[in-house]
């Protein structure tokens, strides 16, 4: 516990902050977008938003808020060259329908579209880890719900590698005036009071804002600086991803095949020069991963065809192979004075079902949506009410899902004869139940609960 600070210390911060908080006032929009975008001319910068943390969801956030007029600060560890290099990353990501709508609302689909495979079909199947699938599974077909509530057949969503999704963000803030991205550079400290915050970064220059949002990821500084603990704990699964290449057409469907150490997800991509490529996400025994990670492309094959068959003809791995840890983290509460938490900084749940950045996209359209409209009712866009709101919003929505995945994980990663035989129905069943059939689909697009308006594909 740090020492409280004595009253000469807690003058200078508050002199500090009025002053700070008298010039941002006196900005006119104008004025603070010349500031912004003229680096070199004061080691401070003034901002509505401050965002700590680069990855997917700060920049869309920025993007949101920076389409919608308001100052951005963006502020990340990592140099744009080197997240987008293919090294850094190579896993792909499940764009459900409603996070492409909020990508859309903030100008950065367009740039991902014609690398983005749509997710035609959904394929649900109990494995026995030798390339077997029970006859009893759970097929989703895009075209079902367009029959049954009418309108187009849009796909379940896409599939795109995430340095294509981060080039097309990184595009989309260079278009926006009033957002500024300082990259790379690194938050040395912050100070939060009733009237602002104050970033200071280790270059010695600092910037000034109404709010801050730690995107910082799951062992988010900012969370920890603010005394927010967290729930979690530690799946014994490690998570093997990579791109490979398989003989036939994966047809636009998205395959999770469940196995005793963990689900094995069999994602479709769009092809390259005619090669056929998915992207895998491998669960796996934590003490036997290093093992497999550590073979040759013909063993790493061999032990992919083992789980998941041949059904789209030989595998073969192509580019590198990425494996992390998997744990569930949420945080006790996504709101302190000043300051809200995004995406992983307020929770990270087990892949299962491919929703990590769904969320975080849901809670941009939330937190975006409570700061606008603060915004043109004339409100401080940093107040307790405003991020309560958005705290109230979110909360429960990622609740229920990581209660979910965390449950299915659970359910699915044993081979215990009773429960596969009790799984293998109950799919069964849910293939059978139209209604129930329905809601878990529009549950898999991203559309079920209080919807943001970016999420409904309307304008911030």
């Amino acid at each position: 516990m740090p020492a409280a600070p004595d009253a000469a210390a807690r003058h200078k911060t508050e002199t500090i902050l009025t002053v700070e908080e008298s010039i941002y006032n006196h900005l006119s929009g104008g004025e603070k977008r010349r500031q912004m975008s003229e680096p070199g001319t004061s080691t401070e910068t003034m901002a509505d938003v401050a965002i700590v943390g680069g990855g997917m969801v700060g920049m869309t956030l920025a993007a949101a808020l920076g389409s919608a007029g308001l100052a951005v600060v963006i502020v990340d560890a990592e140099a744009p060259a080197a997240m987008t290099a293919a090294p850094f990353d190579g896993r792909s990501s499940a764009i459900a329908f409603g996070s492409q709508q909020v990508l859309t609302g903030v100008g950065a689909w367009d740039g991902m579209a014609a690398l983005a495979q749509p997710i035609l079909d959904i394929r649900v199947s109990d494995g026995d880890g030798t390339g077997g699938t029970s006859r009893l599974f759970l097929h989703y077909d895009h075209r079902a719900l367009a029959e049954t509530e009418g309108g187009s057949a849009a796909p379940f969503g896409h599939i795109v590698e995430n340095r294509v999704i981060r080039t097309s963000l990184l595009r989309r803030l260079g278009e926006l005036p009033t957002v500024r991205h300082r990259a790379p550079a690194r938050v040395a400290g912050i100070t939060r009071n009733k009237g602002g915050i104050a970033l200071r970064l280790a270059d010695g220059s600092s910037i000034a804002a109404r709010v801050a949002v730690a995107a910082d990821g799951r062992k988010s500084p900012l969370r920890a600086a603010a005394g927010i603990k967290v729930t979690e704990w530690a799946y014994p699964q490690t998570g093997i991803v990579c791109t490979v290449a398989h003989e036939k057409p994966h047809g636009g469907v998205a395959h999770e095949h469940f196995l005793p150490a963990g689900p094995f997800a069999m994602l479709p991509m769009v092809d390259d020069g005619g090669m056929h490529r998915s992207s895998i996400v491998w669960t796996e025994r934590r003490a036997l991963a290093p093992r497999i990670l550590a073979l040759d492309d013909a063993g790493f094959a061999a032990e992919m065809e083992r789980r998941f068959g041949l059904s789209l003809g030989r595998l073969r791995p192509i580019g590198g192979r990425w494996s992390h840890p998997l744990e569930l983290v949420h945080a006790e509460r996504y709101v302190d004075r000043r300051l809200a938490l995004l995406g992983d900084a307020a929770h990270a749940i087990h892949p299962i079902a491919g929703q990590g950045l769904n969320l975080g996209l849901r809670d941009v359209a939330a937190l975006a949506e409570a700061i606008v409209d603060a915004r043109r009712l004339g409100l401080d866009i940093g107040d307790a009410l405003v991020l309560d709101r958005y705290q109230r919003w979110r909360r429960f929505d990622n609740l229920v899902l990581m209660a979910v995945t965390d449950g299915l994980n659970r359910l699915f990663s044993n081979d215990l004869g009773p429960l596969r035989l009790a799984r293998d129905l109950g799919l069964a069943a849910v293939n059978r139940l139209p209604p129930l059939k329905r809601l878990f689909m529009r549950h898999a697009m991203g559309m079920v609960g209080e919807l943001p308006r970016l999420v409904r594909g309307e304008r911030l």
